[in-house]
């Protein structure tokens, strides 16, 4: 990937900033670090260190659906104000908007989408070592969990980070539980199969040919629509 300009660095470290005091704000602590990565129409922010002292037990007292439950209805209030954010600092039109947990790294994710007038970098399209192979194996664990994809994408955001999104994923008894109202249930359930698949699965690091620090998925159920992350470590020897 090429270096950054300095009007890309500043952009990013305003992200950055005002992110990580609305995250202070909120929950009483901050993220340690938090990397922002920018490819239209994309935005991904990592999060790294993000546990305040009361989750922290929570987490011991095997508590972590509590934990989740909690930062959803937080990022409610949250989400509206990030993406006016992104739109002062970018001018991207966020229409989609995710986020997920690594409660055992203490990480989490954001991922924005931004409207179709915002058209993805040449860069973010190119073919890369492996792709086929990863659209596969995320197939073949969608398909295990609910059905294969209607439609799978990936692009490299940049080195260490992988944004696959996939399209058309929903069963009838998953779209008949979201009409019930239990979207959220349904959601942890997905969340805990996909994971659990996602982790246990040798192939992705074989595939990337780099060591997977962290791996996020979320889900927008109204657009049958996923996205997965996937944060690497290429500088590991």
């Amino acid at each position: 990937m090429g270096f950054l300009d300095n009007h890309e660095k500043q952009t990013q470290y305003e992200i950055a900033s005002h992110i990580g005091r609305l995250l202070r704000e909120a929950f009483g602590k901050g993220p340690q670090s938090i990397y922002v990565s920018i490819h239209r129409p994309f935005i991904v922010i990592y999060l790294k260190n993000f546990l305040s002292q009361t989750e922290k037990i929570l987490l011991q007292q095997d508590h972590s659906c509590t934990v989740q439950h909690t930062r959803s209805l937080v990022m409610e209030s949250l989400v509206p104000e990030i993406k006016a954010y992104l739109m002062l600092f970018t001018g991207m039109n966020i229409r989609e908007f995710y986020y997920d947990w690594g409660l055992h790294n203490y990480s989490g994710v954001f991922v924005g989408i931004a409207t179709e007038g915002d058209s993805v970098d040449q860069s973010t399209q190119e073919w890369y070592a492996g792709k086929d192979e990863i659209h596969r194996e995320m197939e073949s664990i969608s398909h295990l969990i609910q059905k294969i994809p209607d439609e799978t994408h990936s692009y490299f955001i940049n080195e260490r980070t992988l944004l696959v999104i996939r399209s058309g994923i929903l069963i009838s008894i998953g779209k008949e539980l979201i009409r019930l109202g239990f979207e959220e249930s349904l959601k942890l359930a997905q969340r805990n199969l996909e994971k659990n698949h996602l982790f246990n699965n040798n192939h992705f690091q074989k595939i990337l040919k780099s060591p997977i620090v962290d791996i996020f998925t979320d889900w927008n159920s109204h657009l049958d629509k996923s996205v997965i992350v996937f944060i690497l470590n290429p500088s590991h020897d």
